[in-house]
């Protein structure tokens, strides 16, 4: 049992009887009232999401997570199926728990996957991916005072800001995190 106050986004809890997964906390301690502790949360079960308050002295249980590397294998429908290298299992997603993950998912492509008694509740890019340009316009000639930058579509579909010198078909870095251009691959 732990203490509410140490709850982070992330963590999987025990609560009613259903484990769920907390997308976001906040402490609040309001002038002449008790301090609590607001907890935005995902049901493993139901996938609903729900907001719950917390006194700041209340005992939770705190599920265990368990990580794995795995990888990208194919898009089946809407669905997304990741393989676990060592075992090859498979592990299927739906795009709800993909989320902005999306964007940056290659064959191949290394993830690491958060489970929570079993069952797949988030996946975790590297901070940067390896992408090839799809689509970028010709730069125009001359424009290149101050660092201009162009729109790009990436090989998954994603448009991000690129420097005039990025032809398609090149490999560029890509920070997951900003989602911004970081160098030529």
């Amino acid at each position: 049992m732990a203490n509410v106050t140490e709850i982070r986004k992330g963590m999987a809890i025990r609560q009613g009887g259903d484990v769920v997964v907390v997308t976001e906390v906040t402490h609040r301690t309001p002038g002449n009232l008790r301090a609590f502790v607001q907890v935005g949360m995902r049901s493993l079960k139901t996938g609903k999401t729900s907001e719950l308050r917390f006194a700041s002295g209340e005992k939770i249980e705190v599920v265990p997570m368990m990580t794995t590397k795995m990888e990208f294998s194919y898009k089946d429908g809407q669905d997304f199926v990741f393989t676990n290298p060592e075992t090859y299992e498979t592990v299927t997603l739906t795009p709800e728990l993909v989320g902005d993950c999306k964007n940056y998912l290659v064959e191949n492509g290394g993830v690491t996957m958060v489970f929570v008694e079993d069952k797949a509740v988030s996946v975790e890019l590297p901070s940067s991916v390896i992408l090839t340009v799809a689509d970028a316009p010709e730069g125009v000639r001359g424009d290149s005072a101050n660092n201009m930058q162009k729109p790009a579509t990436l090989e998954t579909g994603v448009a991000i800001q690129v420097p005039l010198f990025i032809k398609p078909g090149e490999k560029i870095k890509v920070d997951t995190r900003t989602g911004k251009y970081m160098e030529r691959a």
